[in-house]
């Protein structure tokens, strides 16, 4: 079945101008078509239809994500009351007695966190067998670029001039279905208040977060 989502801003190529109103149909785990809500919903009548708050934009890289799975840890719902929600790092994260099982936790609800921060993509080398199969299972894509130096970071967008400089690749006809959306009204706000904003993710066609 295709879905459309739609929000009230479209920014497909980051750096063109935005579509007011805009949407995009996705058909299995490519972009079937794009454009104003109401033209895709009269060539799209049977599509489902998803409306979100805010802008719609491509997947967002993350560049650190290597450092956000081996330099950080990320606590478990349960641990909440006494660690906080916020990933551990530097001396709080060597005060922790680590294993391969808490490890192995920590790497999975590391990349369900960048999945809820608009994330589609993750540079970096994913070397040891635990890394390597968690980040195979997230379906995230992994970039041939070399990770981008610095403390581990959520965010996406922190630290980037533009939306451009964020993205994994413009959204476009016939390619792969990697978008986020954020409940913010346009990329100057986004790049303020950060891909925290983030209440929806769609990978390769799937809906993989969506904030409630």
């Amino acid at each position: 079945m295709q879905t459309l989502h739609a929000a009230d801003l479209l920014i497909a190529v980051p750096g063109t101008a935005p579509v007011p109103g805009g949407a995009v149909v996705v058909d299995g785990g490519t972009v079937a078509a794009l454009g104003p809500y109401e033209e895709l919903t009269a060539a799209y009548p049977r599509a489902r239809v998803r409306r979100w708050p805010g802008v719609l934009t491509p997947g967002l890289a993350q560049r650190r994500a290597a450092a956000l799975l081996t330099r950080a840890y990320h606590p478990d719902p349960r641990e909440h009351a006494e660690l906080g929600e916020r990933p551990l790092t530097g001396d709080r994260l060597a005060a922790l007695e680590m294993d391969d099982t808490r490890w192995s936790g920590s790497v999975r609800r590391g990349l369900q966190q960048m999945l809820r921060h608009g994330t589609t993509a993750v540079a970096g080398a994913f070397e040891t067998p635990l890394l390597s199969t968690a980040v195979a299972r997230s379906g995230l894509r992994v970039l041939p670029v070399a990770a981008t130096p610095g403390e581990p970071d959520l965010d996406p967008l922190r630290g980037v001039a533009s939306l451009a400089a964020a993205v994994v690749s413009p959204l476009t006809v016939g390619g792969r279905a990697d978008l986020a959306v954020f409940d913010v009204p346009d990329e100057a706000a986004l790049l303020e208040r950060g891909a925290g904003t983030c209440v929806a993710t769609v990978l390769a066609g799937r809906l993989v977060h969506r904030r409630r």
